[in-house]
């Protein structure tokens, strides 16, 4: 992916001031009650059909954890086995795709997530959230998607009564990630002027102020400039391009055009950055006319980012080097303590609290 660059700070400060003042007036909640249909984000689904995870088979720690903490916050998850690269043979890697470069470790990590997405399809699920096997989230993870939940309305749906708590005109949700910046700092559209049509459309947020969910300023990571921000801001805003793929909900449409994009028609590199290739495509030629300079256009994928993310990969205590499948770490280093960024309450680190019934405890005092 480019790298991205920051542009002249006096440009910054005046879109910035003018799009902060814009996104307050026009997304910022104001203590309205939400729409009743609202709570069924509330149930064992999290207001989607069904939640998959995907993971290795013998990874059985990790599926102890997921089970145990998704059962202790009020949702059911079914598991997706992952995918070993060297098992997915050379005649189904997909158009443009050097296995060499990528790693036999990305290769069955994008088949594994593949294999979830198709799910969807196969079912004719109208909407499915998939995590990696690895999450955390915070134990008010309900209340939080709620908030979510408006603020994807408010950005996209027309519809007074859509089907989903979500709303019905998104593609794809990206509630976990590593980091991403706003889609109008991206190189290819730092320099169109405020009154285009695709800056307007991507600059919109729904800002959720005096979230206690958010860690302090100084603890929260990302790539956003969070110290230019209220404390404890969290964002629901149009995707830009995120690093990893730690959570994402798609809708019956989005997982059509993620299969389409990303297996059946070309694979470009590693799932996470393929998949944000996808929509920073989409969302850089919005509003664009011109037949060639918008090229596929994204495929027009609609998709939405919560800023800090909901969802985060958790280091477990024990072996480091058990942390991921797909970089291996052979030092030996123990970790004494879970640690999850992002996520003030962890519920893998409240796991024993929610047993008991003891105070949950904060990773941030």
């Amino acid at each position: 992916m480019a790298v991205l660059h920051q542009p002249p700070r006096h440009i910054v400060i005046g879109i910035a001031a003018l799009l902060l003042v814009a996104c307050f007036v026009l997304f910022t909640p104001r203590g309205h009650a939400s729409p009743a249909d609202i709570n069924q984000v509330g149930n064992e689904t999290l207001g989607f059909e069904k939640i998959f995870v995907v993971g290795l088979p013998e990874r059985s720690d990790k599926r102890d954890a997921i089970e145990l903490t998704s059962s202790l916050t009020g949702f059911h998850v079914e598991w997706v086995d992952g995918v070993k690269g060297e098992t997915v043979p050379d005649k189904a890697v997909p158009f443009g795709t050097d296995r060499k470069k990528l790693w036999e470790t990305n290769l069955g990590s994008w088949r594994g997530h593949m294999n979830a997405v198709r799910r969807i399809i196969e079912e004719g699920l109208d909407s499915a959230l998939i995590m990696e096997d690895d999450m955390d989230w915070d134990v008010r993870l309900k209340p939080q998607l709620e908030r979510v939940a408006q603020g994807a309305r408010a950005l996209l749906s027309s519809a007074s009564n859509p089907n989903s708590p979500y709303g019905d005109d998104w593609d794809l949700m990206w509630l976990g990630h590593c980091g991403e910046v706003f889609p109008e700092l991206l190189d290819e559209n730092k320099e169109k002027p405020i009154d285009d049509p695709g800056i307007r459309y991507m600059s919109r947020k729904f800002v959720i102020e005096n979230d206690l969910t958010v860690p302090p300023r100084d603890k929260v990571t990302g790539l956003v400039d969070f110290k230019s921000s209220p404390e404890y801001t969290r964002w629901v805003h149009i995707t830009g391009a995120p690093i990893c793929t730690f959570a994402y909900a798609l809708s019956q449409r989005g997982a059509r055009k993620v299969l389409f994009d990303l297996s059946v028609d070309h694979l470009t590199g590693p799932f996470d950055n393929a998949l944000a290739g996808l929509c920073r495509r989409a969302v850089s030629t919005w509003g664009v006319e011109d037949a060639e300079e918008a090229g596929d256009r994204g495929l027009d994928t609609k998709c939405i980012s919560v800023t800090p993310p909901v969802f985060f990969h958790h280091k477990a205590k024990g072996l480091v080097g058990g942390d991921s499948d797909i970089q291996t770490v052979k030092d030996g280093q123990v970790r004494e303590k879970g640690k999850t960024e992002n996520i003030v309450w962890s519920a893998r680190n409240n796991i024993r609290n929610m047993i008991m019934g003891t105070k949950m405890e904060s990773q941030y005092e």
